[in-house]
């Protein structure tokens, strides 16, 4: 990676400048580089369809969901997706599951990537049934960009990937963070720090891919239950953190519009690429001279 940096102009990240403004100028620091944050690029379009259909085709009718949604009340359920690389004991699935049913609260739980043992137990244990009419659960791909800009949302328990960290900025919606591997434990920090929107569950030891059973169990249901109800309640703070989370969307919202951060850097972009292929190629392309895009 750090090869790869060493060449090029500058960096392109998918962030916004409002969200993190200390962090961009360090790096350009230190880089000596120029970045460019041109994010959210998940606002690049708003269309229902288009969300549904972000990634993988989801596993779940878009309507059907939406129904389903919509019957729940207004910031009232927890999104449950760990992404599509983490990977979790059956011991500790069963722990989340349980978390989840006494914690009294609706959910929709993106369930993937689970070994035999939790399916054995998930069907034994008839959970579905237990927790019909407040319980959405989702097998394999889920149109997470929808789900978490419905209104019905309240919270989004993540694994802390940034794709996940920023979609959740741009619902404004305050996150649950249940980092898994490599830098989603420094994406953790900063969402409770910086952003100050979440709440921790207690994860300590990173789960590599082949180690699941032999970390095992890290939060135990009542943890998780405990963590769910300061997430979607805890009195004043609870109310400080969506308040937060209301800040930063709209700060994301204006940053890729027409004069926003995101929208000059992106038109800053365009104009320092086409003058380096300018550079790079001399007069193959003419005399030199490009028009500059209005900065």
């Amino acid at each position: 990676m750090l090869d790869s940096e060493s060449g090029p102009l500058g960096t392109v990240a998918n962030t916004f400048e409002e969200l993190e403004p200390e962090y961009v100028r360090h790096y350009a620091q230190v880089k000596g580089k120029k970045v460019w944050c041109i994010g959210p690029v998940s606002l690049c379009n708003e269309d229902e369809l288009d969300k549904a259909q972000r990634g993988k085709r989801a596993s779940v009718d878009e309507h059907e969901c939406l129904q389903w949604l919509g019957s729940q009340e207004p910031g009232s359920i927890v999104y449950v997706c760990l992404g599509s690389m983490s990977r979790l004991a059956a011991a500790q699935l069963v722990e989340l599951g349980l978390g989840l049913e006494g914690s009294g609260r609706s959910f929709v739980w993106v369930v993937m990537n689970v070994p035999d043992e939790f399916e054995k137990w998930f069907g034994d244990e008839k959970f579905e049934e237990k927790v019909k009419g407040r319980g959405l659960l989702i097998r394999e791909w889920a149109p997470q960009v929808l789900i978490l800009d419905h209104p019905s949302v309240g919270g989004f328990l993540t694994h802390c990937g940034w794709n996940s960290t920023l979609e959740g900025v741009v619902a404004g919606v305050p996150m649950l963070t249940w980092s898994v591997f490599a830098e989603q434990f420094s994406n953790e920090k900063f969402i409770l720090s910086v952003a100050k929107t979440g709440v921790r569950v207690g994860v300590e030891v990173p789960v590599a891919s082949g180690e699941e059973e032999k970390v095992g169990v890290q939060v135990r249901s009542e943890g998780i239950k405990a963590a769910i109800e300061e997430l979607m309640d805890g009195g004043e703070r609870g109310a400080e953190r969506r308040e937060r989370a209301r800040e930063l969307r709209k700060m994301a919202k204006r940053a890729i519009e027409e004069g926003g951060s995101s929208y000059i850097n992106l038109t800053r972009l365009i104009n320092d690429v086409s003058l380096r292929g300018v550079d790079d190629c001399g007069d193959e392309y003419g005399n030199g001279e490009v028009k500059k895009l209005d900065q």
